[in-house]
């Protein structure tokens, strides 16, 4: 399980619990979030994050995974499965940053800002993040739970500025790039979206699952952009059926 901005271990929990017996589940935190190091000077691309994917899987002794990606971690788990075919038995995509129609307006204009938002007290940029995460929930008691804990990386004056690296690293060429080879993917295939996800809209997730041969498009009613918390029950039951493709 791949995510973005995310203590992944948190976000993931509810699906893992639901999950049938006699699988190896591992569960990332990306360079920089969650319980894993600061990113210091490494790059912050999302081929980066797959190579170090990549390097992990090796570690652990796992030559193929089914690999399940939220939000920025669907478009590494794409980039894993177009240059590293070979580690990829199946794909499951949620709410999926995808093509160049990305990243929502909001980070566009933190990224515009970047001079003066690198300069914010850090307890004022957790708020801003925060209101805007907020959106990304069907339910704002869980919302202010899980945001307390993904935002606990970024509340130090190192932790703001790797919250500023992150954000400068966002880059919709690089999905862009990928988009042209999504038809190159030969593994089954899940896309799974939220209805009411107000980051990336519904018809994206039609239009990447259209882009994939043989994908499946499956949207949750209910849920929003963090649906593995809004809807582990409709997540797991999806992630089933794909293991058994």
């Amino acid at each position: 399980f791949v995510h973005g901005f995310a203590t992944s271990g948190h976000l993931w929990r509810d699906v893992v619990s639901l999950m049938p017996p006699g699988r190896r589940l591992v569960v990332l935190d990306l360079l920089g979030h969650g319980r894993s190091d600061p990113p210091e000077t490494r790059p912050l691309t999302l081929h980066a994050h797959a190579g170090r994917l990549v390097a992990l899987l090796g570690a652990l002794g796992i030559e193929s995974a089914c690999v399940v990606g939220h939000g920025m971690g669907g478009a590494i788990a794409q980039s894993l499965a177009l240059h590293w075919p070979q580690r990829v038995t199946r794909l499951a995509l949620l709410s999926s940053f995808a093509f160049g129609d990305w990243p929502p307006r909001d980070v566009k204009i933190a990224r515009a800002t970047l001079a003066i938002t690198r300069r914010l007290p850090p307890a004022w940029l957790l708020s801003m993040v925060r209101t805007q995460l907020e959106r990304g929930y069907a339910d704002s008691l869980r919302a202010t739970h899980s945001i307390d804990k993904y935002g606990r990386p970024f509340a130090t004056p190192d932790g703001r500025d790797a919250l500023v690296r992150h954000i400068a690293a966002l880059d919709a060429r690089e999905t862009g790039a990928l988009a042209a080879r999504l038809g190159e993917i030969a593994i089954p295939t899940s896309v799974i979206w939220g209805v009411h996800d107000p980051f990336i809209l519904i018809s994206l997730g039609r239009r990447l699952a259209a882009a994939i041969p043989g994908a499946t498009f499956e949207c949750v009613p209910g849920a929003s952009h963090f649906l593995p918390e809004d809807a582990p029950r409709q997540v797991a039951d999806a992630l089933t059926t794909l293991f058994a493709r």
